[in-house]
């Protein structure tokens, strides 16, 4: 049988990484994962024993599309609690992970060859989805001194249906303050495009607050999700915000696409926003694996690194090292046993002179890597 045109998205290259080190891991080897944007953590205590106790008595069927009500209700609340924004739960939409989110906004919002405007280096699963959706990806190639942020002069007169941005951002970890952030909201609005942010690192900040876009507007779709800051990746639930007026737009989607998000994930994932003490415990070790980063990367040689001001992730130009990320990565993996992305996942263009370094795992891991990193970097010279 054929294939669709829109089915030639591009591989997910962390992905192929994770399969490289799966199999040297099965053969035997000792690998320090530095390559995927998941928590060494599990979800939270409480999270586990509320769907252990919920699953006594419920046979978990399909929830409403919107998701559970009390949940939409808790996330509104977080955005009180956290922004001092007063949201409205109907506007609320439990989302199969922010994969699930990224679909229903991108199908809400756009048709059949519109151009979204995406910055480079970002999450390359943006892009992908909307090939596959038929649409066009546009790439925002960011600069330095913008903090590898989209600006605005970036996208005048491309003709963009829409932008969209994330702050605390993949692979950079580099955030977008309020002036910033309201300025790309407002020329995005001024040229008639829709604006969405991708919240899902939020939470995860080392000093200054990351500033939500429902902070400055209420026209804008935010994207968020369980699995960064709650530590729920394989859940898969999350969340968005939107318009009222869209609600019901984006509610008939989901029904058809989804159903639902999963029962038990958000049954889990209701009691996890209240394990804050948890939480915050998860983000210490965040706080000091990005401190053992920021000294033990250069010590081994990366040198030119983005300023990580929230995730977990440092973005490296190795551009003095290789002009060949993809083989470099292979190259760590082989001889050091430490698994890193390279940046062709993010940047189609300049990311093959850069590599992703995560910092998501145990203390203890992220010292052995640099360990490793060390020594590679001293053997190869």
């Amino acid at each position: 049988m054929r294939n669709s045109t829109r089915s030639r998205v591009d591989p997910f290259i962390v992905m192929d990484v994770m399969e490289a080190a799966r199999r040297a891991e099965e053969a035997g080897r000792h690998i320090i994962h530095m390559e995927v944007g998941q928590p060494g953590t599990g979800a939270p205590k409480g999270a586990l024993q509320a769907l252990e106790t919920r699953m006594k008595s419920d046979a978990m069927g399909y929830t409403v599309a919107l998701g559970l009500p009390q949940l939409r209700q808790r996330i509104a609340r977080l955005y009180g609690d956290w922004y001092g924004v007063d949201l409205n739960p109907d506007r609320v939409i439990v989302t199969s992970g922010s994969s699930g989110g990224f679909l229903l906004a991108f199908t809400a919002l756009f048709d059949s060859g519109d151009r979204v405007g995406i910055g480079a280096p970002g999450y390359p699963s943006y892009r992908q989805i909307l090939r596959a959706l038929g649409l066009q990806p546009v790439d925002l190639p960011t600069a330095p001194e913008n903090r590898l942020q989209p600006v605005a002069d970036d996208f005048t007169g491309l003709d963009l249906a829409g932008l969209m941005v994330a702050s605390p951002a993949n692979p950079t970890g580099t955030m977008l303050g309020r002036e910033a952030l309201a300025a790309l909201i407002a020329a995005a609005q001024g040229q008639g495009a829709s604006f969405i942010s991708d919240e899902i690192y939020h939470g995860l900040e080392h000093e200054a607050k990351a500033v939500s876009a429902l902070e400055i507007s209420d026209e804008v779709y935010v994207i968020n999700s369980f699995s960064k800051y709650f530590s729920m990746t394989g859940w898969r639930v999350g969340w968005m915000v939107v318009p009222e007026d869209h609600v019901r737009t984006v509610e008939r989607l989901a029904q058809n696409m989804f159903i639902c998000a999963p029962h038990a994930s958000q049954v889990a994932a209701l009691a996890a926003m209240d394990c804050e003490d948890e939480l915050q415990a998860n983000v210490e070790i965040y706080h000091r694996n990005r401190q053992l980063m920021l000294e033990g990367l250069p010590e081994a040689g990366f040198t030119n690194i983005a300023p990580p001001d929230g995730a977990f992730y440092v973005y490296a130009d190795v551009s003095e090292l290789t002009d060949d990320s993809r083989a470099f990565a292979a190259k760590i993996l082989e001889q050091a046993g430490v698994a890193v992305t390279p940046g062709l996942d993010f940047d189609p263009a300049r990311g093959h002179q850069t590599l992703r370094f995560s910092y998501a795992r145990a203390s203890a891991d992220i010292e052995e890597g640099l360990n490793r990193l060390r020594k590679f970097m001293r053997d190869r010279s």
